[in-house]
């Protein structure tokens, strides 16, 4: 009788939440998400554009004033309330399980794009080899590989050389989802991300080498003071690091849920945000050491050479591919970095979305992670690997990946600080196991500054998208895969958050319960505070 008590408890007993089983893999796993695309095309631009080396002191201040406070208020929601982002902010209150949504929807439409950039990396891998562009790197981008409709619009007229890796992208990225948080996605950046490095640090060896390097270094780094008294280099830095380290989008609350319950979050928060920040300075040093040989080459300044994101990536590089010595192997470590900076990202994006679902249904892994990317391939595919999927990519990143990440992370902030006050809580968690303590200085940065520093950016980000048709193109068309789409991710997020939770979904924690009374139980040290 008493086995069989057992044994009927033990089914009712609730699956313990999977967890990463080192400290070390979670750091590297979200540093495999922090560290992205962005990172190698995004941050050296931008640094160059707002002042050279001097805007690495706003920079520097945005990281520890905005970035890493923020970080800790993701690590916070998702490591206190043990669930994906729209469980987590459920368990916190109810109301706010549309955020939760919001965050998750962002995730969908960034994953989808996400994915055609990786394909076109990996097969500009092959493409440095045999340097396929010939003397025309933008026209063949745009016309051979891309074959870009003459219209602005929508086709399913597909395109060979991006369907095709695409489609091997996104079959090799879900057999990672569908193997676990530590048989796949740990392990994947255990793997990744020492290649990543490896093989970026081999390229800036070989970059700062080149004939005119050091022209292309002095244009990065040189100060130009002068632009800290302009408002926007500011806005720049934050803006920047606020995206750089995947801070809003659903990400950090997902993979810290998955952290054990005695963690040190504070001080992997800080080894996950200066491991990025460092890459990014690495990546910086690579790139204008890159493009000051494009320039020694072309006889002209690095001003007229300089570009950001797909321009720097798929036509400056290939320009100087095929004019530096060994430019092949310059082209293979710079592509295969952004295939493997790319796809610990979009593992990173695909894992909000499938912890939500599984945790909304009630599904085992395997089943939420079928249902749920298949479906997003599909849409990726159907999308990205037409004629027209450059223009969808540029107007989608330009809305959504920007304005809505900023205004959900504006409503996420004022939510939990003035309107729910929930910051003293949670400042009580994080500091309850970790290494560096928070007070009052870290609320104040999350609950004024953060708010401050967001609608700011939010209104020069809405200034700017009213003024003029974005990149010339047709109000319908911005206004549908713009505008309209931003406000229909927060409809549909306010529809999904009113289906009723399966019943075996867990709206509350029975872990953090037992936890709780294992608190009890434990002698606290009089300098920790009692309260989780």
């Amino acid at each position: 009788m008493s086995s069989q008590s057992s044994t009927q408890g033990a089914a009712l007993a609730p699956e313990k939440r999977e967890t990463f089983s080192s400290r070390k893999l979670f750091i590297l796993s979200a540093i495999g998400s922090a560290v992205g695309l962005g990172n190698i095309w995004r941050f050296p631009y931008v640094a160059y554009e707002n002042g050279g080396g001097a805007f690495l002191i706003p920079y520097i201040v945005a990281i520890f004033c905005a970035g890493i406070p923020l970080l800790f208020l993701d690590y916070a929601i998702g490591h206190r309330y043990r669930g994906s982002a729209p469980l987590s902010y459920r368990r916190a209150n109810r109301k706010t399980e549309i955020i939760g949504w919001w965050q998750v929807l962002i995730c969908f439409v960034i994953a989808i794009y996400y994915a055609a950039i990786i394909a076109w990396a990996a097969m500009y891998c092959w493409y440095s080899v045999t340097k396929a562009w010939g003397n025309d790197a933008e026209g063949f981008f745009y016309g051979e590989f891309l074959n870009t409709a003459d219209t602005v619009g929508v086709s399913f007229d597909f395109v060979p050389n991006v369907f095709f890796p695409m489609l091997i992208v996104w079959i090799f990225t879900i057999v990672i989802m569908v193997a676990g948080v530590n048989k796949g996605i740990a392990r994947a950046n255990a793997v990744f991300m020492p290649l990543l490095i490896v093989m970026f640090l081999i390229l800036v060896v070989q970059s700062v080498f080149l004939p005119g390097a050091i022209d292309g270094l002095n244009a990065f780094f040189t100060p130009n003071f002068d632009a800290l008294q302009n408002p926007a280099v500011w806005a720049a830095a934050f803006g920047h690091i606020f995206f750089s380290l995947s801070v809003a989008f659903g990400i950090m609350v997902t993979y810290s849920s998955y952290m054990k319950r005695k963690s040190d979050l504070t001080g992997s928060g800080y080894v996950v945000a200066l491991a990025n920040s460092s890459f990014e300075i690495l990546a910086g040093i690579g790139v204008f050491a890159a493009l000051g040989f494009m320039a020694y080459n072309a006889n002209s300044s690095v001003d007229s050479v300089v570009s950001g994101g797909i321009g720097l990536a798929f036509i400056a590089f290939p320009t100087i591919v095929s004019a530096a010595p060994f430019g092949a192997l310059i082209g293979v470590l710079f592509f295969g970095s952004l295939v493997f900076a790319g796809l610990t990202s979009l593992i990173s994006i695909l894992e909000v979305i499938v912890a939500a679902f599984q945790d909304k249904l009630g599904w085992g892994r395997v089943k939420a992670t079928l249902i749920v990317s298949i479906p997003v391939a599909v849409v990726s595919l159907l999308l990205f690997s037409a004629t027209t999927g450059i223009y969808l990519l540029d107007t989608i990143d330009a809305f959504v990946n920007q304005f809505g990440i900023l205004a959900c992370a504006l409503v996420m902030v004022i939510v939990f600080g003035s309107g729910l006050g929930m910051l003293p809580k949670l400042a009580k968690h994080l500091n309850r196991h970790s290494s560096i303590k928070l007070g009052t200085g870290w609320m104040v940065l999350v609950g004024g500054i953060g708010p401050a520093v967001l609608a700011y950016m939010l209104i020069n980000e809405f200034q700017a998208k009213i003024t003029e048709q974005y990149s010339g193109y047709p109000a319908w068309f911005n206004g549908v895969f713009g505008w309209g789409l931003c406000g229909l991710l927060i409809v549909v997020a306010g529809l999904i958050s009113l289906i009723p939770w399966s019943k075996n979904s867990k709206l509350e924690d029975p872990e953090y319960d037992q936890h709780q009374q294992n608190v009890q139980a434990e002698a606290v040290p009089e300098t920790v505070s009692k309260e989780y």
